[in-house]
């Protein structure tokens, strides 16, 4: 499942080789990403942004998964235990109800939540 800032960077062409080549793999495969992240990464204006359409492509192209009763559970449950930011935690809820590992530049946000895997891109 890839995190908001994974997406950015990917589009915007910002990661090392060595990650670049392994997203770009990763993403022939699948493409997974939360409601969230298509809801922060699609900017407010299309008009104005070059990336707008590839945006929209790789999101027409993903498995989105839209908020679920299990993914709000999971989410209450994680944030009764800790204190993340509520698009995060969804984030991070939606890749542990669906098993998936959450591909991530900021892996320290999401420690210590149990049943989480995290990779970041940029320490391959």
């Amino acid at each position: 499942m890839l995190d908001s800032n994974t997406v950015i960077d990917y589009i915007g062409c910002l990661h090392p080789e060595k990650a670049r080549q392994w997203l770009n793999h990763l993403i022939d495969e699948e493409i997974n990403a939360s409601v969230i992240t298509k809801i922060e990464v699609l900017p407010f204006n299309p008009n104005k942004d070059d990336n707008y359409p590839i945006l929209v492509d790789f999101f027409e192209a993903a498995n989105v998964y839209e908020l679920t009763s299990d993914i709000v559970s999971k989410t209450i449950q994680i944030r009764q235990k800790q204190k993340i930011k509520l698009p995060d935690v969804v984030i991070a809820a939606t890749a542990v109800v669906f098993k998936l590992v959450l591909v991530s530049r900021n892996a320290k946000d999401f420690k210590n939540i149990q049943d989480l895997e995290v990779i970041d891109p940029y320490g391959l």
